[in-house]
C-alpha cells in the first residue's frame, strides 16, 4: 500500500506547535485558502502542501494513504513541556476502477445515481484509537501482533502477511463504523459524510461539534460542491433527527447548513417542514387537561418541569428545549447551581391567572394544613396532596397551586420543600423545619432536592416515548390531533437524507486578470436516450486569457477524461450554441468568465468502460410504489414476482421486523397488499444492508454521531 508518511527522523525534529490547529484550520485570512480551482485540483494542492509525496514502491497502488497531522488546540500554559494532543487525519485516495466497490450506494439514494463513476474517491478518516490507516505497521491477521511490512513475517506466530490480507485490512478500515470522522468525496466534488462520532461515540479529545466544524471548514477549503449525510444518529438512546427537529426546527447537521435533500416514501421538503411545525407546536394542554381523572406519570413530569422553568412551557418545543437545556447544564458542571433550575414565579412576572388572589391563598392554605397534619418530616406525593384537597378548587387551580407551593412559608415559619423522588420519580412536597428567619428572605432554601442528570435523561426518554415517537405515542384527545401528530412524527423519522450545497462558484473571483474560467457541460449524442443518457455535472475549466476555442476543446477533453472513468476516450468536437465558430477564435470574445458552455463530443466505449456509465450500476430496476416513490430511496424494498416492479415492504403491508415472503405479487398482478405464500425469511432480489429484522434492500446503517 502506498503510504504518504513523513520520515521518522523528520517527525522527531518537528514539534507539535508546527502542526496546523485542528480547531481552526484553515485559519481565516491566513493565506492558506485555496481559491479559483475545483475540488479535483484543490485536493492535490492540499496534499502537496500538508503531506509528503508517497514512496516509490507500493503493495497496493490503488489505495494511497496520506497522513495529515493537526494539533488539537493550543498548548496548555503549564507545565512547560506539555503539548496539545495530535489528531491524525488519514486521506485515502482510492482508484475506483480497481476498487472492490465501484458504485456508490450513497449517490444512488440521494439523487446522484445518474452521475458517471469517477476515477477517484478520497476518504477523510479520523480513527477512534488515534492511530493511522497508513504506516508500515499492520496487525497480524492470525494473532493480532504488529507486523512491519518491510518484514511481513509475524515474529509471534510466523505467519507471512500477504498483499491480499493487507488489502482486506485497509478495506475493513474504510467500512469501520467506529471512526470519529469518515467523509468521502468523489473527484467531481460531490461527496458524503458517512459518520461523525463525538465523545459519546468514543472520542477522548474532540466533541462532535469540533469534528463537524473541521469538516465544514475543510469542505469549503477544498471547494467541494455538495455533501450528503444520512442522519440515522442516536442521542441518549433516542432518534436524534426527531428530537432535534422538534427543539431546533432542523436536524443536528442543520447547524452547519445541511438541508432536506430527499425524503423516503416520496416525502417532500414542504411535507418535512409541515411535520416539524405540527409536532413542535402541539400544545401540552392536550396531555394535561384530563378533568378530574387520576393524575398520570406523564402529567406529573410535565407539571414538574413547568414548575422548574423560568419561562412558560406551552408546547412540545418548549418542553423538550427546556429538558435538553437541563441536561446540558448538568454536563457543564457536576455540581449544578440552584440557578440552573430556578423556579418560574408566574405571578411575580405578571402572568395573568384565571383565579383571584383569594382563591389561590385558600387552596394553598388547605394544602399546607394537610402537610402540617402529617406527623414528622414525611414527604407527600403531589397526587396524594391533590386528592386530599380536590374539593377546594378546580383541577386547573389545584395544579397551579401545586407548582407554586415549593418555598412557601407555613404559619410556624417552616418552609415547604419540593423534590423529585430519586427512586420512584414521583413529585413530592413536605413541610420541613427550615425557617426563613435570618436568611434574608430567601424563597428557595439550599436544601431543595433537584433531579440528577440520570433522572433528567430518564424523564426525557419517557417523555420522548410517550409524546414524540409515533409507535409509542400515548392516546390523547381530540382524536384527529393525535393522528396528525403520529403522522408528523413518522414523516420526520422517514426524512434521513440531508444535503449541503457549498456553492463553490460563489467564491470565485468575477474577474481574473490572468485567466478565464468556464463551466463546461458535456453532451454525448450517442447517449441521449432516457435509458442510456450520460450527463455529468459541469466542470470548471481555467484557461489563459488568450485561449482559443481549440484550446477549450482540448482542455475540456482532458478534464473529463481525468474525472470520469467511462470518459477516458472523450473528445470534444463543438460548442453546441456556437456552431460554425472557427477554432482559432479567442474564448473571451465569445462569452464572459464563469459562463456555462455546452460542449458536444464523442466517447467510444472500449474495454468494458460502459459499466462505469452511472453510480447506480449496470442493473436496471423499476420502482412504482403506492407512496409515490419512483426510485431507490434507501428503504427496504421487494420486487413483484410477476412484473418485477419494486415497492417498499412497508407500503406492501410488511413490517420492518418481519421477514420478506418467499413469493410476492403486487396488486396489479392479482396479489393483495401483503402476500406471503411461504414466509421462509428469504431476502429480496437485491443486496441487503440491514439493521436486523427481515431481508430486503436497504442502505440505512445505525451509528452514533455525537
Amino acid at each position: 500500500m502506498v503510504v504518504n508518511a513523513r520520515s521518522l527522523k523528520r517527525m522527531k525534529r518537528r514539534v507539535t506547535a508546527e502542526f496546523p490547529d485542528f480547531l481552526g484550520f484553515p485559519a481565516p485570512g491566513s493565506g492558506q485558502r485555496i481559491a479559483g480551482a475545483p475540488f479535483r485540483s484543490n485536493i492535490k494542492a492540499f496534499l502537496a502542501r500538508h503531506a509528503v509525496f508517497p514512496p516509490p514502491s507500493s503493495l497496493l497502488p490503488h489505495l494511497v494513504t496520506w497522513q495529515v497531522l493537526f494539533r488539537a488546540g493550543d498548548s496548555p500554559e503549564s507545565p512547560e513541556n506539555s503539548s496539545p494532543p495530535v489528531v491524525c487525519v488519514d486521506v485515502v485516495e482510492e482508484d475506483v476502477a480497481r476498487s472492490r466497490s465501484v458504485y456508490c450506494d450513497q449517490c444512488r439514494v440521494v439523487g446522484w445515481s445518474g452521475h458517471p463513476v469517477c476515477t477517484k474517491r478520497y476518504h477523510f478518516i479520523i480513527k477512534a484509537d488515534g492511530n493511522s490507516i497508513g504506516g508500515f505497521v499492520k496487525p497480524c491477521p492470525k494473532c493480532g501482533d504488529s507486523i512491519h511490512l518491510a518484514d511481513p513475517r509475524c515474529k509471534t506466530c510466523q505467519h507471512v502477511m500477504t498483499s491480499d490480507e493487507t488489502e482486506d485490512w485497509v478495506y475493513n478500515q474504510l467500512e469501520d463504523t467506529s471512526h470519529l470522522l469518515h467523509g468521502v468525496v468523489h473527484a467531481n466534488g460531490y461527496g458524503h459524510l458517512l459518520r461523525v462520532n463525538g465523545r459519546e461515540g468514543g472520542s477522548r479529545v474532540l466533541s462532535g461539534t469540533d469534528i463537524m466544524d473541521f469538516w465544514d471548514r475543510l469542505c469549503k477549503y477544498l471547494g467541494v460542491r455538495k455533501i450528503s449525510v444520512m442522519d440515522v444518529s442516536k442521542k441518549y438512546g433516542m432518534e436524534y433527527r426527531l428530537l432535534h427537529a422538534i427543539t431546533k426546527g432542523h436536524p443536528w447537521y442543520g447547524n452547519w447548513g445541511y438541508e432536506f435533500g430527499s425524503g423516503s416514501f416520496a416525502l417532500t421538503q414542504d411535507s418535512y417542514r409541515e411535520a416539524v411545525e405540527t409536532l413542535s407546536h402541539l400544545p401540552l394542554s392536550f396531555f394535561i387537561c384530563q378533568g378530574r381523572k387520576p393524575r398520570t406519570h406523564i402529567q406529573d413530569l410535565i407539571f414538574f418541569y413547568q414548575s422548574l422553568s423560568e419561562c412558560e412551557l406551552v408546547n412540545m418545543r418548549d418542553l423538550f428545549q427546556y429538558v435538553m437545556s437541563l441536561v446540558h447544564d448538568v454536563q457543564k458542571s457536576s455540581l449544578v447551581s440552584e440557578d440552573s433550575f430556578k423556579k418560574r414565579r408566574s405571578c411575580a412576572q405578571g402572568v395573568l391567572c384565571a383565579w383571584t388572589t383569594t382563591d389561590i391563598k385558600r387552596v394553598e392554605a388547605a394544602m399546607i394544613r394537610v402537610l402540617r397534619a402529617v406527623t414528622g418530616s414525611k414527604w407527600v406525593s403531589w397526587r396524594t396532596l391533590r386528592g386530599a384537597v380536590c374539593k377546594v378548587g378546580s383541577p386547573e387551580l389545584l395544579d397551579y397551586c401545586l407548582k407554586e407551593l415549593g418555598g412557601k412559608q407555613t404559619p410556624e415559619g417552616s418552609i415547604v420543600h419540593s423534590r423529585c423522588n430519586p427512586n420512584t420519580g414521583a413529585l413530592e412536597v413536605e413541610s420541613g423545619n427550615f425557617s426563613l428567619l435570618g436568611n434574608s428572605g430567601c424563597a428557595y432554601p439550599s436544601s431543595l432536592n433537584y433531579p440528577s442528570r440520570e433522572k433528567i435523561l430518564q424523564d426525557m426518554r419517557f417523555l420522548y416515548e410517550n409524546l414524540l415517537h409515533p409507535l409509542t405515542m400515548m392516546n390523547f384527545g381530540p382524536k384527529g390531533r393525535r393522528e396528525c401528530a403520529v403522522s408528523a412524527a413518522s414523516r420526520l423519522l422517514d426524512c434521513k437524507q440531508f444535503v449541503k450545497n457549498y456553492k463553490p462558484e460563489t467564491t470565485l473571483p468575477l474577474e481574473n486578470p490572468s485567466a478565464i474560467m468556464i463551466y463546461c457541460q458535456v453532451e454525448l449524442p450517442e447517449y441521449l436516450s432516457e435509458e442510456h443518457t450520460i450527463r455529468p455535472p459541469p466542470e470548471l475549466i481555467t484557461l489563459p486569457l488568450k485561449a482559443t476555442i481549440s484550446d477549450l476543446k482540448v482542455e475540456a477533453s482532458k478534464v473529463f477524461q481525468e474525472v470520469y472513468i467511462m470518459l477516458k476516450g472523450f473528445q470534444a468536437e463543438e460548442l453546441v450554441d456556437y456552431r460554425g465558430v472557427e477554432d482559432s477564435t479567442q474564448v473571451r470574445l465569445l462569452f464572459p468568465s464563469l459562463l456555462t458552455v455546452r460542449i458536444q463530443g464523442r466517447c467510444p466505449l472500449k474495454n468494458g468502460l460502459s459499466r462505469f456509465r452511472s453510480e447506480r450500476g449496470v442493473e436496471r430496476w423499476t420502482v412504482e410504489c403506492g407512496c409515490g416513490a419512483h426510485d431507490d430511496d434507501g428503504e427496504r424494498m421487494l420486487a413483484c414476482d410477476g412484473c418485477g416492479v419494486w415497492q417498499h415492504t412497508r407500503c406492501a403491508g410488511i413490517l420492518d421486523s418481519e421477514a420478506v415472503p418467499a413469493k410476492f405479487l403486487c396488486i396489479k398482478c392479482g396479489g393483495t397488499s401483503k402476500m406471503a405464500f411461504d414466509n421462509a425469511g428469504l431476502n429480496c432480489k437485491d443486496e441487503s444492508i440491514m439493521i436486523g429484522g427481515g431481508g430486503g434492500k436497504s442502505l440505512a446503517m445505525l451509528f452514533d454521531v455525537r
